[in-house]
Order: structure tokens, then sequence, then C-alpha cells
């Protein structure tokens, strides 16, 4: 009886503990969605705080035209039921379009985790004039992880902000037009899906990711992603401004043809002094397509720098996990906590 009334209490101590620790949101209530996240904000304003889970079910929350909906705490885990139906989307103006005024989630925590969602910036970007900057997310944090997370824009989809950052993506999706992989730091995309999405009229080609690197070493790191082509001719990066750098290792081209002949835009925002390489491209049957050699002349303004594209093989081997993040380690991190996740999701 005695060990009976002790295991109760422990399990009683445990279901406490861990509901002190998830936040259920209500299915499709968007009111219920920014209540979750002030008080995940709240309850986690400190940066040892311990991981606390928000569980948000299948749904469509639609926060209207409201922008830059905030994540101040730490450790906080956003929780989706799956990537391909819970969909959290805002539709700014389109006179209010910027890079840093339209983002539908803005980080600012530390250790933010994210899986199994899709977020959605509906900016109306075929009418927004020469630009359409709609971010989905925007992250001024630190060691931010996505696992199995979709964005869904054109111009500016995600954006790395802050100078130091370290950021790792596995198996997510992303979406966009002009250069919609952007910002700074040391980003690992592993295994995405990158798609790009049909130009606006008169316009000539897409441009996936648009680094600007100024204080990290290795800045977007692209490794075993597929690249889906719509309808428009692309580029892989162009350079932003700084000494940016990107890298795109073991990628599949469904649409090979549709990669232009320099493969890096040639003409850079505000700089020719980038770092952007490749190794070893194949097609969508996993023939390997890379080049022997291919030398860009970047050019910006009266500024011009030849640069051979093509990484060796002793190079590449260099760019793994553990050297881009020597004391972190995200892949360990995933699998913790997606297990976490699982079990959180079965309970609730």
């Amino acid at each position: 009886m005695y060990r009976l009334l002790t295991l109760t209490l422990y399990a009683l101590i445990v279901l406490t503990a861990t509901a002190q620790n998830v936040i259920r949101v209500k299915a499709g209530d968007v009111q219920s969605l920014l209540d979750a996240i002030e008080k995940a904000n709240t309850q986690n304003a400190d940066t040892m705080s311990e991981r606390l889970f928000v569980l948000i079910p299948n749904g469509t929350y639609d926060l209207g035209e409201r922008v830059l909906t905030t994540i101040i705490g730490h450790n906080i885990a956003l929780i989706g039921q799956s990537m391909e139906k819970t969909i959290i989307v805002n539709a700014p103006k389109v006179e209010n379009e910027g890079i840093s005024k339209t983002a539908t989630l803005l980080n600012r925590g530390w250790g933010t985790y994210v899986q199994d969602l899709t977020l959605k910036n509906g900016l109306d970007f075929y009418h927004s004039g020469p630009a359409g900057r709609a971010v989905c997310w925007q992250d001024k944090g630190h060691r931010t992880i996505f696992k199995r997370v979709r964005m869904l824009s054109y111009q500016d989809t995600y954006y790395s902000h802050s100078e130091a950052c370290q950021h790792y993506m596995e198996d997510c999706e992303i979406h966009g037009t002009v250069d919609f992989i952007c910002g700074a730091g040391d980003v690992y995309f592993n295994r995405c899906l990158i798609v790009t999405e049909k130009c606006k009229e008169g316009a000539e080609k897409n441009v996936i990711a648009a680094p600007r690197t100024s204080v990290t070493e290795w800045g977007y790191v692209f490794n075993g992603c597929t690249i889906r082509n719509i309808v428009s001719p692309f580029y892989l990066a162009r350079a932003w401004h700084t000494h940016p750098r990107c890298v795109w290792m073991n990628t599949r081209l469904e649409t090979p043809e549709q990669l232009l002949k320099e493969r890096y835009d040639p003409y850079g925002l505000r700089t020719v002094d980038n770092d952007f390489f490749e190794f070893h491209t194949t097609d969508a049957q996993g023939h390997d397509i890379t080049p022997q050699t291919n030398v860009v002349n970047f050019i910006c303004k009266e500024e011009s720098r030849q640069v051979e594209t093509i990484m060796k093989a002793d190079v590449a081997r260099k760019y793994t996990l553990k050297n881009i993040f020597p004391d972190w380690e995200p892949e360990k991190i995933v699998k913790k906590l997606s297990q976490k996740a699982e079990k959180l999701r079965k309970a609730y």
C-alpha cells in the first residue's frame, strides 16, 4: 500500500512539473496562440529557463495585418501538429512592406525550437511595386533550430538578423523569389527543400540567398538540399554586403537547366568580397553535374573580383557541423526534442 501511494504521488509530481512546462493552444484560435506566446515569454524570461513547449494543433492561425509577433522568452519550443496543416499566417499592408517591418514572427529568444508547422507571409507580392519584402521569420536571437518547418513567401522569406548568430534547419521547406534566404551569421541548412516561385512580371531571374557575413566564419551552408524550380531561371546566391559567405554542398537540382550559367549572380548589392562555393551538385537522377571550373567575375560599382567557385574535396570536408558549431550540437538537440514533442502530442 505504501509503495502504491509513493508511486501515485511521484506520478502526480511528474505530471504537475510537465504541465508547468507545456502550454496548449486551442485549435485554430489565433488569440489562444497569441496568449500562449505571451505567457511563454513571461514564464521563460530568463536565459536559463527550462524548456517550455507550446503545442499548436492543426488549424490556420490568421494574424491578419498584424506583424512582428515577438518571441522574447528563451528555450521556447513551438510544436505544431503537422507541417502542412498547422499554419500561422499574416498579410501586411502593401504600403508597409519592408524587411524589418513585415515579419509573421520575430524571434529575440535564445534556444528557440520550431517544429512541424507552416509560416506564411501573405503580403500581396505581385501588386507591391518594385519590392515586396515579406518576412516569415526574422531572427534576432541565437541558436534557433527548425525541424520540418515550411516558410511561404516571395522576397526575404527567411531573415537571420543578428551578426553573430548560429542557427540550424533540418528537413525544412523554404519558398521565395528574390533574396529569400537572407541575412547574417552562421546558418546550416540540412536536407532542406528550396522552392523558387514565379518572378514578378518583367523580372528575369530568381536569387535564392543573399548573405551578409561580417563577424562569423562560415556564413550560409547548404548541405544535401534540393532546389525545386517552378518557372524562372535562378542564381544560387548574390552578395548583400560586408564579406558574405555561402556554400552549396551535395545539392540536388530538379531542373538544372534553369540554373544560370554563372551560378552566382555576378552583380552584388554592395560588395565583391565574397566567398561563394559549390561542391558535388547533382541532377534529379543523382548524376554529378558539377563543373570542373566556374570562375565568376563579381562586379559592384567600380570594383571587380574573379573567384573560382568550385570547391575542392579537401576544403568541403571542413564544412562539418562539428567544425561550424564546435560547442553546440543541434542534431542531438533535434533528436531529443522531437522525441519529447511526440510524447507530449500524444499526452495532450
